[in-house]
């Protein structure tokens, strides 16, 4: 288990009318900015969705980001979604919402069967592998939304298959029982660098549009874009944002 969960309880529901005003107020400011990024890129507001990331936050948080406004949140860790599940989901239904979960960190293949029955869609497949490990943990009935995620940025310490070897992937992806290939996703450099930024962005964006005219029609989400860079994933064509600390504050633990 994660050691910071031994000090927070992320099964959590209490949240002071404070804690609540934050996080009331995150959610509105990076909305705002979203769509002045929508709006500058000649976007209406309905083609980008603002997800909120949910690393450390307990269930109280994720409840008063939804209250304010959010309609997608995404978790990193299989741990963190087995954790708040119950909660939520009991949360959730006497708010009569249905909230989609996505999968937004790494995913080992012995936390699959755990995740499956509570998340809507796992953006983190970099290989042909994990996509099929998670299509043999399905049931005749299940249908499982996967991004493939690519690491346009190149740097080694960040997940993802190569831009190369995406379209054979994304091909042999659409072909698994259960799956279906629904977008792409990329991590941006930590370099404060617009011309860089953008280039990755927008190499992702062509990657889809490649795969989509190889046939793959379901592939047309773009998940890219955090709290630092979404005006320039937006610009770029981004569907989804993923934004943690412009909505939370700074975290606690990492």
């Amino acid at each position: 288990m994660t050691a910071y969960m031994d000090h927070k309880d992320l099964a959590n529901t209490i949240i002071t009318p404070q804690r609540r005003s934050e996080i009331y107020d995150g959610v509105l400011r990076t909305q705002e900015k979203l769509n002045n990024a929508l709006s500058k890129a000649g976007r209406s507001q309905a083609e980008a969705t603002l997800l909120a990331a949910t690393k450390t936050r307990d269930v109280g948080e994720i409840l008063a980001a939804i209250d304010a406004g959010i309609v997608c949140i995404g978790e990193n860790r299989p741990q963190e979604v087995i954790a708040k599940a119950d909660g939520l989901a009991q949360e959730l239904k006497d708010r009569e919402k249905e909230i989609p979960l996505h999968l937004i960190g790494q995913l080992q293949s012995n936390k699959i069967s755990k995740i499956v029955p509570f998340v809507s869609t796992i953006e983190s497949v970099d290989s042909v592998k994990l996509a099929e490990r998670i299509s043999r943990r399905l049931d005749s009935t299940q249908k499982m939304n996967v991004f493939l995620e690519v690491n346009e940025s190149g740097e080694e310490s960040k997940s993802g298959c190569k831009p190369e070897e995406a379209l054979e992937i994304a091909e042999n992806i659409s072909q698994l029982d259960g799956i279906q290939l629904t977008g792409l996703m990329t991590i941006g450099t930590h370099i404060d660098d617009e011309k860089t930024e953008r280039n990755c962005f927008s190499n992702l964006r062509n990657l889809r549009d490649e795969i989509n005219n190889a046939g793959i029609k379901t592939c047309t989400e773009l998940s890219m874009g955090m709290s630092a860079d979404l005006e320039w994933a937006i610009a770029e064509g981004s569907t989804i944002v993923r934004v943690g600390t412009g909505i939370f504050g700074a975290r606690a633990f990492i």
